[in-house]
């Protein structure tokens, strides 16, 4: 039983191929998420940003995360048999529901009764033919799209990539975005504005701006190497 619903147990053997059939298909569809992400990074740190950019990576991490959720049935049916299978799917989903979600809330609308869980639970909602339209994904997760649609410009409040600056607490995450409201901001900041948020101290606010500065460099050597 699962979910309190019967379901009948396949033979081990059958399972674990289309397991493996599974792990195949999500490690394709992984490295062209990572190519997405780091195109999404550089034109963060450009301030090219479009809608289409934003929709099309999460369309892409939802994507995955379904192939994901398919395999851990097959996991949960093979029982000891799904050990290798579960260890092969946490090295391929490693950070992708942290980036899907902090993605999210860089972009959506945050309005009255509509925040960052309501968004997140709208996209895994999403039908799958509606998943396939950008416009659909756009519109389930409020990502302003103005009069131009998808080709709108957008800017990242900055979580995504505040994240990746090691040992810098959520709370110093949350403040960077209250005090400054968006990552072009937060990266032009100097490093006593940086101090200046509580929570930060002259190390930190050091180690932000070196950080930022060397994912900037690094994002946008990636893109046009």
């Amino acid at each position: 039983y699962r979910n309190d619903r019967k379901h009948p147990l396949e033979p081990p053997p059958r399972l674990l191929n289309r397991s493996n059939q599974a792990l195949q298909t999500l490690e394709r569809y992984k490295n062209r998420l990572d190519l997405v992400s780091g195109h999404l990074s550089a034109l963060e740190v450009e301030d090219q940003v479009t809608v289409r950019d934003v929709v099309t990576f999460l369309q892409r991490a939802e994507m995955v995360r379904r192939i994901s959720e398919e395999i851990d049935g097959y996991i949960l049916e093979l029982g000891l048999d799904g050990r290798l299978v579960r260890l092969q799917l946490e090295e391929l989903m490693g950070g992708v529901e942290d980036d899907r979600r902090r993605v999210i809330q860089d972009y959506f609308q945050d309005r009255p009764k509509w925040h960052l869980d309501q968004a997140d639970r709208a996209l895994r909602d999403l039908g799958t033919e509606n998943l396939l339209l950008l416009d659909e994904v756009a519109a389930v997760v409020h990502v302003p799209k103005e009069n131009r649609g998808l080709e709108a410009g957008v800017q990242p409040r900055g979580f995504r990539l505040l994240h990746r600056i090691p040992r810098l607490p959520e709370g110093v995450h949350e403040a960077l975005v209250e005090r400054f409201g968006n990552l072009q901001k937060i990266m032009r900041a100097t490093i006593e504005e940086l101090d200046d948020v509580a929570g930060v101290g002259t190390v930190r606010a050091r180690a932000i701006k070196e950080g930022l500065s060397r994912l900037a460099e690094t994002s946008i050597l990636d893109r046009y190497s």
